[in-house]
């Protein structure tokens, strides 16, 4: 565990959090009010510190994701969501809040008002032959 870490300091049960699943691998908490997009909304953390989906173990990822389903399937049987958005962002480009790997899981309603959906497209550019490039890095890093 990070000492800087927030979420690791909420693992460690210091300071406040309304935990909804505490697990082997990875546990579930509520967001703080004002950040909740929808009621239900739940962030799902990986116990072991991480940064994001790069940098985790394939077996702790794998613990986050189940209970990213877990989740998931809770909100439609408890509440009658009949989609989710499992939202991340993981490492120094991508905006992430807290550096440590986690997933919003947030609850979805027919005509619920939210777009979850990014509205632009990104300014970057890369060669002609990126696919080729990832196809090779991709093959490269097999498990």
């Amino acid at each position: 565990m990070n000492s800087d870490c927030v979420f690791c300091s909420l693992l460690r049960d210091e300071g406040a959090a309304d935990w909804i699943w505490r697990g082997q691998g990875a546990s579930a908490l509520l967001p703080l009010e004002d950040g909740r997009l929808a009621p239900g909304h739940t962030l799902v953390i990986a116990d072991q510190h991480a940064v994001g989906v790069q940098d985790v173990s394939p077996a702790a990822l794998t613990q986050v994701i189940l209970l990213v389903q877990q989740v998931s399937v809770a909100l439609r049987d408890a509440f009658g969501a009949r989609g989710v958005n499992v939202l991340n962002a993981s490492g120094p480009d991508s905006d992430q809040s807290v550096d440590h790997l986690h997933f919003h899981v947030v609850p979805r309603w027919a005509a619920d008002g939210l777009d979850t959906w990014p509205g632009g497209r990104s300014g970057h550019r890369l060669g002609t032959q990126w696919p080729a490039e990832l196809r090779r890095a991709v093959t490269a890093r097999q498990l």
